[in-house]
């Protein structure tokens, strides 16, 4: 089987709700619905918290991150809950699925491109965060939730990618700059964009998530975003494009990819991206590591 034939039955997978999903997904979203109930208390959510040591260890250490703790420390599951707030929460949960869909190969190079992801995903939501904070003043613990599961759609390509290691060969683009190519390689790029949509959005399904943070999802899917930037699918796109660590299923060219964030730097207020990136340098950096715990 050929990778285009591979992604074709996986789509089909994904039209018919036969998602395949390992055990550890199916917890974490059992203490996902958990925690959402609406009289879910503080106490509650520690005990369900404290029931799993990898998710509690996130928790603390992305409250002690730059962008949350101001100067003070919290040393226990309680506090930083208290400080994070349920919405942040909710992320971090989302954050251990991700990882989870994905699952734990035994193959060193999808283990490489499954922690590659992670990376991207975690700088992706660190900026995010900051830039609705600071441009799109928009809630900032929804955008780094949108930042966390951007690319579930990717981990769960990589979740399959030990049954098909088609998956993991690259674009056959020879002959993409001929006039003649020309035309089937755009159709081409554009079912590869409506397949990546359909299996992105099946997984979504399964973790009812926010309309707003599917939305902006949605919006990655296409690719095209305002500048500067005003909805939280803006705000994702952006981030995505300031990543240091680029997604290992990105499609596009070295040159593509690589745009300095010079190309794009913008006014906002008396100051500019730039100047907010630098200002916010150490947040972003704490965040992400605290995230890919």
């Amino acid at each position: 089987m050929n990778k285009p034939e591979a992604l074709a039955l996986l789509v089909e997978q994904a039209r018919q709700g036969e998602l395949i999903f390992s055990a550890s997904v199916a917890t974490s979203l059992k203490v996902q619905e958990a925690i959402d109930v609406a009289d879910c208390s503080l106490d509650t959510a520690t005990k369900i918290i404290l029931n799993e040591p990898l998710l509690a260890a996130k928790v603390v250490a992305v409250a002690n991150s730059a962008a949350y703790s101001r100067g003070s420390e919290v040393s226990n599951v309680r506090s930083a809950i208290a400080r994070l707030g349920f919405n942040t929460l909710r992320g971090l949960v989302a954050s251990v699925v991700m990882r989870q869909i994905a699952g734990a190969s035994r193959n060193p190079v999808i283990r490489a491109k499954i922690n590659q992801l992670w990376e991207h995903s975690a700088q992706v939501a660190a900026l995010s965060q900051v830039i609705a904070r600071r441009v799109t003043k928009l809630n900032p613990d929804t955008a780094m939730f949108a930042g966390i599961v951007h690319e579930v759609g990717g981990f769960y390509l990589l979740s399959r990618a030990e049954e098909f290691p088609c998956l993991l060969e690259p674009d056959d683009l020879s002959g993409a700059n001929d006039d003649e190519n020309f035309d089937e390689f755009s159709e081409a790029a554009t079912k590869e964009e409506s397949q990546d949509a359909i299996i992105g959005r099946a997984v979504l399904k399964n973790l009812n998530l926010p309309a707003e943070v599917n939305e902006a999802v949605e919006a990655m899917w296409y690719g095209l975003h305002a500048m500067p930037p005003e909805t939280l699918g803006d705000t994702l796109l952006l981030a995505n494009d300031l990543a240091k660590t680029v997604s290992p299923l990105d499609t596009r060219t070295d040159s593509e990819t690589n745009r300095c964030e010079s190309e794009i730097d913008f006014v906002v207020g008396e100051g500019s991206l730039l100047s907010i990136l630098e200002e916010s340098e150490d947040e972003v950096i704490t965040l992400s590591a605290a995230l890919i715990i």
